[in-house]
This record gives structure tokens, C-alpha cells and sequence, in this order.
């Protein structure tokens, strides 16, 4: 018998239904995870997405984009395949995509944080029998500690570089991991400065009813400011090492990932902090999340996938690694950040 879901050259793709899940090329009807660019890909027909993700999958389209939406947990049908949507806990309008045809139901996790980040829909664990789950962090040794406790440590940084007179600059993804930083310094410190590609999709997540600290545009940074040495500035990765650098005098730079964890990341990365902050459910997090699916098959993809697999057929489950063109956390501007060797 044929699979519900199967892997074909355009990505995952459900014949029933005649549709594919964040296709890694053009086709008719994609139903999209969410708007980071290794699952959102330009030249689809029709895109469907959560509504609450509609104006950041837009931003990332651009405005010709046919964007359909669903609310979390609405069920559309498609040549009798029921397909839903659930809150993933990833960046806003992060869904897990529910498949279900003849009885049979499958989930597609895409990328998915089980700790909530106090701004979007938290993870919702969904019922099936066969689970796709990402397994970016798939090792024992990614365990997080608690986002309160992080931010706890990036705000001390900051006060700490404020009283050596140096700017303090911490990357971030600009889309999810910008805004999860942001949510979280004390804007009492000092002044915040974005970088454009930062600031580009904080409209959507304040018209989806989420407050930040005041920000402003890096652009307008001076170092004559009476101020500018107690600046914090967020930017995306692709940012280090740029000539848009050293507009903030000396810097303190920090990169906020779960690649941190890691012994050595931040060295070679020529850091002065890394702040273990990831997007992305941790081993606890993804064993937590197979066993709350009750699902008896489990597919592998992205990252330590060899690992992960192996790990659950030898505690019971029936499990397998699925092949994508996509194996790390990428940075949505095309920087990817490899695991560890």
C-alpha cells in the first residue's frame, strides 16, 4: 500500500490529497510549517499556512503570493484527506501539519519548542500513528535550561559591558529568535537597536497582539550619543564580521543559539558570550513529545537523525530516518550553522 506521506524529488508529498508540505521546490498547493526560508519556498501556486502566520510567510513571499490560512485546529479536505493545523511553539505561525485519510492520521512536527516562550501559541502534542519529527538537537547533551534563567544572564551582560563602556551586540535568527530575545531584555538598561532584517518582521508580531521594549532602527546608531555605549543592538548572524560592525565602536558580541551548548562553537565564532537559547525541542523535549503522540512509527528528519532513530528502536519504537535536502538550523538569510562533527 502506498504511504499517506511519501518523499519524492519536490519534498513531501501526499498524493491523496494532492498536496505537498513545505516543498522544496514549486508546486501547486503548498501547505507550509512555517516561514523560515528551508521550509517556505517562492514559486508555489497556492500556500496554506496558520493564520497567525500569514503576514510573516507574506514578508517572506513577497505581496503576488496566494496565502490561504487555517486557525489552529480547523480541518480543510482535500480529495476526501482531512489536513489540520497545531500549534509547534517554533516562531510565530509555526504549525505541525495533521494528515488524515481512511482513518489513518499522520503529523508532520516541522521544526517545534515544547517550552513556551510566553508570546506564541505553545506546543500542543497531536494524536496519530506516524510521527515526523525533526531531531535538530538529538543528542542527550542538548537539555536546556529555563528561558527566565537566560534572559536572566543576557540582561547581566549587558549591565556588565554598560559599565566597561562597550556596546553589547547579540545575534540571533532574525525571524523567531530575534523576537524571543527581545521579549526578554530590560528595556530600563539602556536603548535597543535592530537590524533591519530584524525589524522587518516585528510588525507581524505586534499586530498579533505581542509587546516589545522600545526599539530603533540600527541605522540611526551614533557613537556621539551620550547613550551609546549602554546600547544593546540584536542582529542576525550574517552580520558578524561586516563593515555594518563597526558602526557600534567596541563591541561586546554575543550569539544567542542551542549550538552554545557545545564546548568550542563559541570560540571559533570569536565570541565573548554564547547564551544556550534555542527555538528547537532538546533530546527531553523530543522524547517527551514521541511518547505524548502515542504514535507506533516514527520518522526521522533534520540533524541528528541517525542518532535519534536509532535511540527509539532500541527502546520499542518502529523508527526510520527520512532524507531531506535540510539537515541543521538555518539561518533564514541562507547561513547555516552545522552541527557539531
Amino acid at each position: 500500500m502506498k504511504p499517506l506521506l511519501e518523499i519524492t524529488e519536490k519534498g513531501l508529498h501526499c498524493s491523496a490529497g494532492g498536496f505537498y508540505i513545505d516543498p522544496w521546490g514549486a508546486v501547486d498547493y503548498a501547505v507550509i510549517t512555517h516561514a523560515h526560508s528551508d521550509h517556505a519556498r517562492w514559486g508555489s501556486r497556492v500556500y496554506i499556512t496558520a493564520e497567525s502566520g500569514r503576514e510573516i510567510l507574506r514578508a517572506r513571499l513577497g505581496a503576488n503570493a496566494v496565502i490561504e490560512t487555517l486557525s489552529y485546529g480547523q480541518v480543510t479536505t482535500r480529495n476526501g484527506v482531512k489536513v489540520s493545523l497545531h500549534p509547534a511553539g517554533h516562531v510565530l505561525g509555526s504549525a505541525q501539519v495533521r494528515v488524515e485519510h481512511q482513518g489513518e492520521v499522520w503529523v508532520v512536527s516541522g521544526d517545534y519548542k515544547t517550552e513556551s516562550d510566553g508570546m506564541i501559541a505553545p506546543f500542543e502534542p497531536v494524536r496519530c500513528h506516524t510521527f515526523i519529527t525533526e531531531s535538530t538537537f538529538g543528542l542527550p547533551i542538548y537539555r536546556w535550561r529555563r528561558q527566565t534563567e537566560i534572559f536572566a544572564d543576557i540582561n547581566d551582560w549587558w549591565r556588565t559591558n554598560q559599565t566597561q563602556g562597550r556596546t553589547s551586540v547579540i545575534f540571533g535568527y532574525s525571524l523567531g529568535k530575534a523576537q524571543r530575545i527581545l521579549s526578554g531584555l530590560d528595556g530600563s538598561l539602556g536603548p535597543i537597536y535592530v537590524h533591519g532584517a530584524v525589524a522587518k518582521f516585528l510588525p507581524a508580531y505586534e499586530a498579533a497582539g505581542i509587546r516589545f521594549p522600545t526599539t530603533k532602527d540600527s541605522s540611526t546608531f551614533s557613537l556621539t550619543s551620550t547613550r551609546a555605549t549602554s546600547a544593546m543592538v540584536i542582529a542576525p548572524p550574517s552580520a558578524d564580521n561586516t563593515p555594518w560592525l563597526r558602526r557600534f565602536g567596541e563591541v561586546s558580541a554575543a550569539f544567542a543559539s542551542g549550538w552554545m551548548q557545545v564546548r568550542g562553537t563559541r570560540r571559533r565564532r570569536a565570541l565573548d558570550r554564547g547564551f544556550v537559547l534555542s527555538d528547537h525541542a532538546d533530546w527531553d523535549g523530543l522524547i517527551a513529545t514521541i511518547k505524548a503522540t502515542g504514535a507506533e512509527r516514527i520518522l526521522v528528519t533534520h540533524g541528528y537523525s541517525e542518532v535519534l532513530s536509532r535511540w527509539l528502536r532500541e527502546n520499542g519504537w518502529q523508527a526510520d530516518v527520512v532524507q531531506t535536502r535540510f539537515t541543521s538550523e538555518v539561518e533564514e538569510e541562507g547561513e547555516v550553522l552545522p552541527p557539531e562533527s
